[in-house]
């Protein structure tokens, strides 16, 4: 499928006569379904830590409590919606140790104003900088997860946040986008939408349910289950 596929079956759906074009279309309808389509892409990578949308980040540490600004260190993540760094996987891969955060204004002024600090950097993000402190030894290997702003992509496979070409794609699911773009359509023009909404809506709990793998609890027996534990190789101090 195609952002143009895409709308022509949106349209199907909604009474309009199917377009040949989007990106370079006059009519105001179509016009009005390309926005449309735009802010359902925006509106739906915000609902979920979609797993199609996940990034891994790495950059060299600044021996300084500036680390850099987001923007520097994932030129993609996306900040419409707040820092989407995935929660609990800001690590220092040099030290292996995971850093505490983020740090609330309260307790960052706190640790500021304190003259004894603690072994271990905590982080901070504030006006879209990444902040360390105490700040690290320089050189070292940082990493985190995040959420890229690109939900849609050229037919090259170029990440893009926005639809520029009717042969892009979707990084989410075009489905969901075009059943995103018919009820929002109904709505504006006044139409009884509720229902498309609705379908809508069940469509997309659907899809977060299903995305990625899920964390289970069995209380039953496993005869599969062979408890170990992994030493590795390497000399130790006792």
């Amino acid at each position: 499928m195609s952002l143009l596929t895409t709308l022509q079956g949106a349209a199907d759906i909604v009474g309009l006569t199917r377009p040949a074009a989007i990106i370079t279309s006059t009519d105001p309808a179509v016009r009005r379904m390309l926005a449309l389509a735009n802010v359902e892409g925006q509106e739906l990578a915000h609902r979920h830590e979609w797993t199609v949308l996940i990034r891994e980040a790495t950059w060299t540490t600044l021996a300084a409590e500036s680390q850099g600004t987001l923007a520097n260190i994932a030129s993609d993540l996306d900040q419409e919606n707040g820092a989407r760094i995935v929660n609990e996987t800001i690590w220092n891969r040099s030290t292996d140790l995971r850093l505490a955060g983020p740090v609330t204004s309260q307790r960052w002024q706190r640790m500021k104003a304190t003259t004894v600090t603690g072994p271990y950097s905590e982080y901070r993000i504030r006006a879209g900088t990444l902040y360390l402190y105490p700040a690290p030894t320089a050189g070292q290997t940082g990493a985190f997860e995040y959420i890229t702003k690109n939900w849609c992509q050229s037919s090259g496979g170029t990440g893009q946040s926005a639809w520029a070409a009717d042969t892009d794609t979707g990084v989410l699911s075009e489905h969901l986008m075009k059943l995103g773009v018919v009820w929002r359509f109904k709505q504006s023009n006044e139409m009884s939408w509720e229902n498309d909404y609705q379908i809508y809506n069940n469509a997309v709990q659907m899809a977060i349910a299903h995305d990625g793998t899920k964390d289970t609890i069995d209380f039953g027996e496993r005869e599969d289950f062979r408890p170990n534990l992994t030493v590795s190789e390497g000399s130790w101090n006792l």
